[in-house]
Order: C-alpha cells, then sequence, then structure tokens
C-alpha cells in the first residue's frame, strides 16, 4: 500500500473516531457511535497491517486471536455492575503496551524509523520519555483503581505525612531521568524512569477513596490517551496520534465535568488528594437516636397509584439489584395510570460516567423519560413523589446544610422538595462518602427497606391488583 493511501485511510479512521465521541454524547445516537468508532479502528488496523513494513503476520495473527478472544469472553460475561473496573482494568494495559512500546523502539530504533541504537534523534527520546511516563502511571494507577472497585484493596484512602512531599519528589525525579535519557539515550535511565513512573501511579492512587473512583477511571483513561498519543509520535502514526489525543482530551473534559458536579477540584485528581479536603469529617451526619417512617411495597403502589407526578431517581443499588427492568415495567403502570414518570440523573451516579443512563437504556427507558440534573432539579418541588432507588450521597441534604460534611457543596438532586420521597434501601448504612443521608429522617420521607429489584417487583404486583 503506497504512503499517501496509507496517510488518506488513517485520516479517514480518525474522522471516524472523531463522529463516534460525537455520537457517544447522546444515548439517541451511542449506538451508531460505537458502529462508527468500530469501522475506524478496523479502518487503521487493516491499513496498518497492509504496510510494507510488516514482515510476518505470524505473531500479530496469533496476538490478534489471543487477545480477541479474550476480549470476547469478557464482553459476554461482564455484567454492568462491573464495568467500571473493567474499564479501568483495560486502562492499565493501554499502559503498559505504550511502555513496551517506547522499550522496543529504545532498544531496536532502526525498526521504527526513529535512528540508529545509539543515536536516537531527541526529539523522539523526548516522545519516548512521555510516553512511557504517562504509560507506566496509567498501569500502576489503573491497577489500583481496578482493585478498589473490585473490592482486592480496601476503598479506604491510604495516607501518610509528607505524602505530597513524596510525589513531588518522585515527579521531580521522572523529569530528571527523562532528561539524562534525552541527552545521554541511557538504558539505564530509561528503566530507572519507568519504576519511577510505575510507583508514582500508585502513590497517586492509593490516597482516593472508592467513593472517588469513577473520577480518577476518567482522568486515567484521559492518561492513557496521552501515552497512546505520545507513542503515535515514536512510531510516526497519525492515527494513534491523533486517537490518544482524542482519548486524553475527552477523557480531562468529562473528569472535568464529574470534578464539577461534586464541586471538588481538578488538581485534586491529578495530584492524588482529590476527597481529601472532608474526609477528616467523614463521620458528620450520625443517625443516633432519631426515628425513620418505614413502609411496604403496598404503601408505595397506593402513593404512587394516586400521585400525578413520580420522578425517578436511580443509582448504584439498583445496579447491583439488576432492579432497571422491573422499574421500568413499573414507570409503564404508572404511566397507564395517567402518572406523568420521569427519571432523574445526577452526573456521578453509579461507579463511571452515565453509568444509570446505560442501565435504563438497557432496559429499553424512553430517552425522553431521562433527564439530567440541571434539567429536572427544578421539578421536584412541584412532584408529588420521588422514588429513590439505591442512590445514597446524591441526594444527601448535608451537601447544602452541612458545612463539615465531606460533600458539602456537592450539587445534588434535590429530592427533599418533592411531597412524598419513597427511599428503597437493603439498610441504614451510610453512602460511599461515609456519612448518613439525612434525607432519611425527613417527615415526608418513607423507608422501604429490602432488595431494590424485589421491592419494584413487588409495587408491580399491588399496582395489577
Amino acid at each position: 500500500m503506497s504512503e499517501n493511501l496509507s496517510a488518506f485511510l488513517y485520516l479517514v479512521a480518525s474522522v471516524c473516531f472523531i463522529l463516534s465521541l460525537r455520537g457517544l454524547s447522546s444515548p439517541e445516537s451511542a449506538r451508531t457511535g460505537n458502529i462508527l468508532g468500530m469501522v475506524g479502528m478496523a479502518i487503521a488496523i487493516f491499513t496498518t497491517l497492509a504496510s510494507p513494513a510488516v514482515l510476518s503476520y505470524t505473531t500479530i495473527i496469533v496476538g490478534i486471536l489471543i487477545g480477541g478472544a479474550i476480549g470476547t469472553v469478557i464482553a459476554l460475561k461482564i455484567q454492568m455492575t462491573a464495568l467500571p473496573q473493567l474499564v479501568a482494568a483495560f486502562h492499565s494495559l493501554v499502559g503498559l503496551a505504550a511502555v513496551f512500546v517506547a522499550g522496543a523502539a529504545l532498544y531496536s530504533p532502526g525498526a521504527y524509523g526513529i535512528g540508529t541504537a545509539g543515536n536516537i534523534g531527541a526529539a523522539s527520546l523526548i516522545e519516548m520519555g512521555l510516553g512511557v511516563a504517562i504509560g507506566a502511571i496509567t498501569f500502576t494507577g489503573s491497577l489500583i483503581a481496578f482493585g478498589k472497585l473490585q473490592g482486592i484493596v480496601s476503598g479506604t484512602p491510604v495516607r501518610f505525612k509528607g505524602q505530597h512531599m513524596l510525589n513531588l519528589a518522585i515527579g521531580i525525579a521522572i523529569v530528571v531521568f527523562g532528561v539524562i535519557l534525552v541527552v545521554t539515550e541511557s538504558h539505564t535511565a530509561f528503566w530507572i524512569l519507568v519504576a519511577l513512573a510505575l510507583v508514582l501511579g500508585v502513590t497517586l492512587i492509593i490516597p482516593i477513596g472508592g467513593a472517588d473512583m469513577p473520577v480518577v477511571v476518567s482522568m486515567l483513561n484521559s492518561y492513557s490517551g496521552w501515552a497512546a498519543c505520545g507513542i503515535g509520535f515514536t512510531l510516526q502514526n497519525s492515527a494513534l496520534i491523533i486517537t490518544g489525543a482524542l482519548v486524553g482530551a475527552s477523557g480531562a473534559i468529562l473528569s472535568y465535568i464529574m470534578c464539577k458536579g461534586m464541586n471538588r477540584s481538578i488538581f485534586n485528581v491529578i495530584f492524588g488528594g482529590f476527597g481529601a479536603e472532608g474526609e477528616a469529617a467523614a463521620g458528620a451526619g450520625g443517625d443516633g437516636d432519631r426515628s425513620v417512617k418505614s413502609g411496604s411495597a403496598d404503601d408505595a403502589s397506593f402513593i404512587m397509584k394516586n400521585a400525578s407526578s413520580v420522578i425517578i431517581v436511580p443509582g448504584y443499588g439498583m445496579a447491583v439489584a439488576q432492579a432497571q427492568h422491573a422499574l421500568r415495567e413499573m414507570a409503564d403502570i404508572l404511566k397507564a395510570e395517567g402518572v406523568k414518570v420521569r427519571y432523574a440523573i445526577h452526573p456521578v451516579a453509579g461507579r463511571m460516567p452515565g453509568h444509570m443512563n446505560v442501565l435504563l437504556a438497557e432496559a429499553s427507558v424512553p430517552y425522553d423519560d431521562v433527564l439530567e440534573m440541571e434539567e429536572i432539579n427544578r421539578d421536584f418541588g412541584s412532584a408529588d413523589v420521588a422514588f429513590v432507588i439505591g442512590a445514597n450521597d446524591i441526594t444527601n441534604p448535608a451537601a447544602k446544610t452541612d458545612p463539615a460534611s465531606p460533600i458539602f457543596g456537592m450539587p445534588i438532586l434535590e429530592v427533599e422538595k418533592a411531597k412524598t420521597v419513597l427511599f428503597v434501601k437493603r439498610g441504614m448504612s451510610a453512602g460511599y462518602a461515609g456519612i448518613q443521608n439525612e434525607l432519611f429522617f425527613k417527615d415526608n420521607t418513607m423507608m422501604l427497606f429490602g432488595d431494590a429489584k424485589k421491592m419494584c417487583e413487588e409495587i408491580v404486583m399491588h399496582l395489577d391488583n
């Protein structure tokens, strides 16, 4: 394949990736976005395979078969509730790939067209150093995020005196050895740089609590994109450069949006201090001797059947119980009774961006019924019922009223303004932020204790009677 044709096909692939990102910005166009992304990747892969620089296809085919088989099995078996940790694990592989490619380029520069051993251009060494540093940080950081999300590693923040100074020292050391690599092309400096970056990936993520992992995963996604972009320069591959930059930029923007939604600083995410401001007050808002009003599925069905407007607020508890299908059935019955039903989505509900949107789409909930926080918050005051299913911190009024709370200042769904709040929860345990939800003790709140799926099914049964 000629060089001009390859450049053109890489450009086509890049356009597909851009259109894919645009499609993924909306639930209605997400399927088309995914298809465009797959088409772009197929074009990029086949264009690369058709390059005259490929001398043997055996290793490539074996790698594709092994990786494809593993990916297929995981995709078929993975539950939606485990998708965040799967994303984190895949990010780690992208980072590791960047390290391997940089190492291969350092030892065999001629194969990559960047010079000869001992005579690699300074620009290539800079690109290589940046790519391997970001890739190594992404690898270990993503593994820690995976462990926290999967429960292998405790979600409790790990902090110690002088932690930020240690991170700063490691960061400076990475820069120093990066400079040495560029000046001397020292293999020793390269591997020291890799080792330091691997350690920094751990020390940046361990002080971040499990509740904040969705933002961390988003930022690690950005890191993996920039790592791929850096290695793209080393490989002189325009498609990899563009794709990496797209992933890096979109991940950074998404992280910023999520931080804004939680009233956190983006710099705390980058430098490993996310959520630190309020951790000392994590015990605030205990329940003491206060009592709650508890109800049954029969009570809930009666209240909602006689309402004119119901707003459903899904959270991670819904995902764990896989209650989205029963919830949609409940909503359909209410609509048939003339009740106006809508869904309110908080930007950080669940354990990854868009988690609730995906689950509701899986249950064929109409897109028009699903509204973001900014669109629906003003409507809670006129709603007869707010049906909260498995959400916790994102509905806690303490975010607005208690300056000592670790979530103070975080925008929440203002469900407490509804005439009646029906709160589905297994028990009175605290949310990810480690504090009790003040909403439980409001006069207009009725707790529906039990498994979310079973509760919805029981409500459906009573609605049908």
